[in-house]
């Protein structure tokens, strides 16, 4: 029988929730009406990652498809297709979440760098083989970099700010079931 999560891991993933659509918010607002000439890191995607790497229970599988399936639909995107590409790569990653635990952060950024680089060449070329029009590749290569780079100081902002750390090898909740 499945036991109910606890009263933390709801606390967890409220407060995943509530980041995820703050910084699609902040995305949304008009700051600067110019072409970019350079890209800011994906700051959804990096969270994203990070809440799924350390503390896997927080951040469900179908918030993350309907966050992600609402940016597609905000920002214009083929609605879907980065969606599935998240949906997939955060579920690769909770598979591994057990080896991933043990790894130093240094090993933990490459396996999650690895992620990004995946998600953003395959969006760039399914939507290139459908000829979708995409944002040039500069800025889209950009964009991968500076998400790879700042995922540290997300990691750093979520273990410190937020509390979402890696569970202990054999921590448990208050029910006494291993995380």
């Amino acid at each position: 029988m499945v036991e109910a999560p606890t009263s933390r891991v709801w606390v967890g993933r409220l407060i995943f929730l509530a980041i995820a659509l703050v910084l699609i918010f902040a995305r949304l607002l008009p700051l600067d009406t110019r072409p970019p000439i350079w890209a800011a890191p994906d700051w959804l995607l990096a969270a994203t990652l990070a809440w799924v790497v350390r503390r896997p229970d927080y951040a469900p599988v179908f918030v993350i498809a309907g966050l992600f399936l609402l940016t597609d639909i905000l920002f214009q995107r083929p609605p879907g297709l980065v969606a599935a590409l998240v949906v997939i790569l955060t579920e690769m990653l909770r598979a591994r979440a057990l080896s991933i635990r043990d790894m130093p952060l240094a090993l933990e950024w490459g396996w999650v760098a690895t992620g990004i680089i995946g998600v953003t060449l395959l969006d760039r070329l399914v939507q290139t083989v459908v000829m979708t029009p995409q944002a040039p590749l500069g800025l889209t290569l950009i964009q991968m970099i500076m998400t790879i780079i700042f995922y540290p100081l997300v990691v750093a902002i979520a273990h410190f700010i937020f509390g979402v750390t890696r569970p202990a090898l054999g921590q448990v909740d208050n029910r006494g079931h291993r995380l």
